[in-house]
């Protein structure tokens, strides 16, 4: 079976570094990414945080800031994979085109359609306000946009199936050209469940000739969800973005030991892990 490649996202967009161990500086991003890095991840997902006292929970698009973070995550790990995020709510994105316009990584997330992004308490409260994650297709299509002038490769963020569908739809009708990178979102409470039953049934509707991973929201339990995806031929993907726990629900405190357990859980499967230039290839950078 072909060798799979592992993501590391480092550090996401929602996670608070004064509750969780999550990198904000580029020297911190650097510091986890080479954990990562020598546990086997060949790509690094990378969110960028403001940089001033107490700003480090705060999101941020600034251009100089994200040279800095790849800049440092190159020199401490060679050859690796920067794949940018570019999520943003709202009708103004314009800085998160920007960033990618100016910078230029080699991946980026394309988020492929809108999700209403809901969770529970217990007691049947909302977690957080009622909020829609608006992608739409002309937001779709100014995303796909630069990144083809950029020479970045989309990945496709997909919460739900029917935006597994629309990607289809989006190749065919000519708003991309080339192999689909696939990413099925599992585990957000209002999307995908992390139901490994699932996966046979988002590859078969994802574009023939794409490749895909998954990204899976939750605890111990999501460690099913990514052996069934290691068995599959999937490309994997774990970090301090998506998980805090081991399959054993003990918690970390670095993205290296989800990595490790991660290139595990693909030796176990009979995969091999993609070093940097065996996933560049795979990639066709």
């Amino acid at each position: 079976m072909s060798k799979a490649i592992i993501t590391c996202a480092l550090n996401g967009v929602l996670t608070n570094p004064k509750q969780h161990n999550v990198p904000v500086t580029p020297a911190e991003m650097a510091q986890e990414a080479r954990r990562a890095y020598d546990e086997g991840a060949s790509v690094m997902h990378i969110h960028l945080r403001r940089q001033g006292p107490d700003q480090g929970h705060l999101a941020s698009w600034d251009i100089d800031l994200s040279h800095a973070v790849q800049a440092a995550i190159r020199e401490a790990c060679p050859e690796v994979v920067i794949n940018h995020t570019t999520g943003t709510v709202g009708p103004i994105y314009q800085a998160a085109l920007d960033v990618v316009a100016a910078t230029k990584p080699e991946m980026a997330a394309c988020n492929a359609g809108s999700l209403n992004y809901l969770k529970l308490r217990s007691n049947g409260d909302w977690a957080w306000p009622p909020m829609m994650f608006d992608n739409p297709v002309e937001k779709v299509q100014a995303f796909i946009d630069v990144m083809k002038t950029a020479g970045t490769i989309p990945e496709f963020e997909c919460f739900d199936t029917g935006i597994v569908r629309c990607v289809d739809m989006y190749q065919k009708n000519g708003m991309f050209e080339g192999t689909a990178q696939m990413n099925f979102v599992m585990g957000v409470a209002s999307g995908m469940p992390a139901e490994p039953a699932l996966l046979p049934i988002l590859a078969g509707l994802a574009p023939e000739d794409s490749r895909w991973q998954v990204t899976a929201i939750g605890r111990a339990e999501i460690w099913d969800l990514h052996r069934r995806a290691a068995e599959l031929g999937g490309h994997l993907r774990t970090g301090l973005e998506d998980t805090f726990y081991l399959s054993t629900g003990e918690k970390v405190t670095s993205n290296g030991q989800l990595i490790a357990e991660m290139a595990r859980t693909a030796r176990d499967a009979g995969r091999e892990v993609a070093s940097p230039a065996e996933a560049r290839a795979i990639l066709g950078l």
